[in-house]
């Protein structure tokens, strides 16, 4: 097999993984870094990019402060992150979509025209108990930030376990 053919089935293998959120300057990027860090340190042998965007963003905002503080906080640095806009093209490429809301689900669905059967979850989903969404915690204060970046880390491992599952 030829460089670029290999090439060509190597980025095949490779799955896509999207975070969304409303403007993605919170909550899905935050969720993006944890998710990576999560996946680095797991057992997975899976080619696995991660990527986050928002329903209604504007391309390359930067990260809230609050959320910058948060992942700093657990080592994580999310001072070069830039807000993305969710496009149909990500949509059609994403191997999954994980969302922090029902209402976001339901506007990807809405805005897109997609299948019922569209690979698109929220975050929480897998979890047992809590609940199943993370509300924005955009404007409010540190506290906010660290509860919700906290609820993203629990929910990791069903993360993890659902994509080695799945994907």
């Amino acid at each position: 097999m030829g460089r670029k053919s290999r090439a060509k089935k190597e980025r095949k293998e490779e799955k896509l993984v999207v975070f969304i959120c409303t403007a993605n300057v919170c909550r899905s990027p935050m969720a993006e870094k944890l998710f990576e860090e999560a996946l680095t340190k797991s057992s997975s042998k899976q080619k696995i990019s991660v990527f986050s965007a928002g329903i209604s963003a504007m391309d390359g905002d930067k990260a809230s402060d609050n959320s910058i503080i948060a992942c700093d906080e657990v080592g994580l640095d999310l001072s070069d992150h830039r807000s993305a806009a969710i496009t149909r093209a990500t949509i059609e490429n994403a191997s999954a979509i994980f969302c922090m809301t029902e209402s976001h689900r339901a506007l990807l669905h809405m805005y897109f025209e997609l299948p019922e059967d569209s690979p698109i979850f929220l975050m929480r989903e897998f979890m047992k108990d809590g609940s199943k969404e993370l509300p924005d915690p955009y404007g409010q204060d540190i506290d906010i930030y660290r509860e919700c970046r906290n609820d993203m880390v629990e929910a990791l491992p069903s993360l993890i376990n659902w994509v080695e599952k799945n994907l």
